[in-house]
């Protein structure tokens, strides 16, 4: 009896720890910060950059599925690499920094294996977060509070 009280307690206070998670599938493209902050280095960090497909989205942190693991030498997760992720939501495309924290591979035949990749938030715009954040509360079923106003004053 006491067991199932405790038990029943800490499956309650973990749920609360945890930030909610929207299961959703959008594609995304991933590439590294450079190493030094010029439009040159950019553009060419920018270009490098790998598809791939979101799984899940949360307000800390997202999972996604890409084909590499590493873009030439340097690896998505370890050696605390900044990354930079662009996801396109049906909401809008919304760039984020983050960093990459666990990796698995994952595929059911040798042709096919992908690497499902979990990265916490690091930061982004205050457009961007607004966007992100209401898509993860919502989904796309609702708008953000800037659309509502718009499509009010057009009204």
């Amino acid at each position: 009896m006491i067991r199932k009280i405790i038990n029943k307690f800490s499956r309650s206070l973990s749920e609360r720890l945890v930030a909610p998670r929207r299961a959703h599938a959008a594609p995304m493209r991933v590439w590294f910060e450079p190493a030094v902050d010029d439009p040159r280095q950019r553009e060419l960090s920018r270009n490098a950059a790998v598809a791939g497909e979101t799984v899940d989205l949360s307000r800390t942190g997202i999972a996604f599925l890409t084909p590499a693991i590493r873009i030439q030498e340097k690896y998505f997760v370890g050696h605390e690499r900044t990354l930079n992720i662009e996801i396109d939501l049906p909401s809008g495309r919304v760039e984020m920094k983050v960093m990459g924290c666990r990796y698995e591979k994952v595929g059911i035949h040798l042709s096919v294996d992908r690497y499902l990749i979990g990265a916490r938030i690091l930061s982004m715009s205050d457009g961007d977060r607004e966007a992100y954040e209401n898509f993860v509360r919502y989904g796309s079923r609702r708008k953000s509070p800037q659309a509502r106003a718009v499509k009010a004053n057009t009204d």
